[in-house]
C-alpha cells in the first residue's frame, strides 16, 4: 500500500501567546523539532490544533508558517475541511498557496448531512484542490461517520488518497481495507489503536503522543513494516500508558501542559478548552518517563 503522506505524522498543536494569540514563532520552533523528533509529516490545524477555534486568517498564517519551518524536508497537511463546504474550499485555497503539500477533509460536523451530502462535499474539495486530499473520519466530534460505501465511491477520486480512521473500531476499518484496497490509504487517527490498525492494513498514524514520543512511534511503525512483530508489541504496550494519559481529558489540553512542562511554553487551550490539571500532565510525564526508560 502506498503512503502518500508518509509514515507517522503529528496533529499539531496551535501555541499561542499568554494573549491568547497564535505565537508563529513557536509555531516554528515546534514544526521543527517535531521533524527532528521522528516524524515525516505535519498536520495543521486539526483537532489538536484547535481549529474550531482558529479564524480562517489564522489557519492560513499557520499553513505559511509550518511550510516555512518545515516544508522542504517533510509532509505538511492542511485542515480546511470545515462544516461548511464553501468556507472549505476558501481554505483549501488559501493552503495551496501557502505551499502545502496535501489538505485534511473532515467530515462536516453539526449539520450531520447524509451520506450522499457527505460524497459531495468532500468531492468539492477534492476538484478545488491540487493536492492529494486526507479524508478524516471522526465520528465521536462529528455526529457523523463516513461509511464503507461512500469510501469507497470517494477513493475514486484521483486526489483523494487517504483516510485518517478515528472511528476507533477494528472491524470497521478491516471493512475500509478490504472495500477501497489500493485506491485509499487507511492511516490510523487514535495513537493506542496504531499498532492493531496496521495488523489490518493502516499504513501509518496521524498521532498526538508523537509530539512527546515520536522517535519511539517511529520505531514501533517500521518494526511493524518490517514484519517484527514482537518487537512492534513490546513498544506499543510501553506507549500504552502515555496513550491514555494524553487523552484522560479533553485533547489537547493534556498534551499542551505537558509540552509546556517538558520543552517549552506552547500556552494555554482556547476557551472552551481549560488548563489541563497537574494531576493530568503528571500522568503524562510518569508515561512519557517510563517509554524513554
Amino acid at each position: 500500500m502506498a503512503t502518500p503522506f508518509g509514515r507517522v505524522l503529528t496533529a499539531m498543536i496551535t501555541p499561542f501567546d499568554p494573549s491568547g494569540a497564535v505565537d508563529y514563532g513557536t509555531v516554528w520552533d515546534l514544526a521543527r523539532h517535531l521533524v527532528d523528533t521522528g516524524n515525516d509529516g505535519i498536520v495543521v490545524a486539526g483537532t489538536t490544533g484547535e481549529s474550531p477555534t482558529l479564524n480562517a486568517d489564522e489557519k492560513i498564517a499557520l499553513f505559511r508558517a509550518v511550510v516555512d519551518a518545515v516544508g522542504g524536508r517533510a509532509v505538511v497537511v492542511a485542515g480546511t475541511g470545515t462544516y461548511d463546504t464553501a468556507e472549505s474550499l476558501h481554505l483549501t485555497s488559501g493552503a495551496l498557496e501557502a505551499g502545502v503539500h496535501g489538505v485534511m477533509a473532515v467530515t462536516p460536523y453539526y449539520s450531520r448531512p447524509p451520506q450522499q451530502g457527505l460524497f459531495e462535499h468532500f468531492s468539492a474539495i477534492a476538484d478545488a484542490s491540487s493536492v492529494p486530499v486526507l479524508l478524516y473520519n471522526i465520528p465521536s466530534r462529528t455526529a457523523r461517520r463516513i461509511e464503507v460505501e461512500t469510501l469507497a465511491r470517494l477513493g475514486e477520486h484521483e486526489r483523494i488518497v487517504a483516510v485518517k480512521d478515528a472511528v476507533g473500531d477494528l472491524a470497521f476499518t478491516t471493512e475500509v481495507v478490504n472495500a477501497c484496497g489500493d485506491d485509499l490509504a487507511v492511516y490510523c487517527g487514535d495513537d493506542i489503536l496504531t499498532l492493531p490498525m496496521m495488523a489490518v492494513g493502516a499504513v501509518g498514524v496521524v498521532s498526538v503522543a508523537a509530539h512527546l514520543a515520536g522517535e519511539q512511534i517511529a520505531s514501533m511503525v517500521t518494526a511493524a513494516v518490517d514484519g517484527d512483530w514482537d518487537e512492534a508489541r513490546r513498544i506499543h504496550l510501553a506507549l500504552a500508558p502515555l496513550c491514555r494519559a494524553l487523552f484522560a481529558e479533553p485533547s489537547p489540553m493534556p498534551v499542551k501542559g505537558a509540552l509546556s512542562a517538558l520543552w517549552q511554553p506552547v500556552g494555554e487551550p482556547r476557551s472552551p478548552l481549560v488548563t489541563a490539571s497537574p494531576e493530568a500532565v503528571g500522568a503524562v510525564k510518569e508515561a512519557l518517563a517510563a517509554v524513554r526508560g
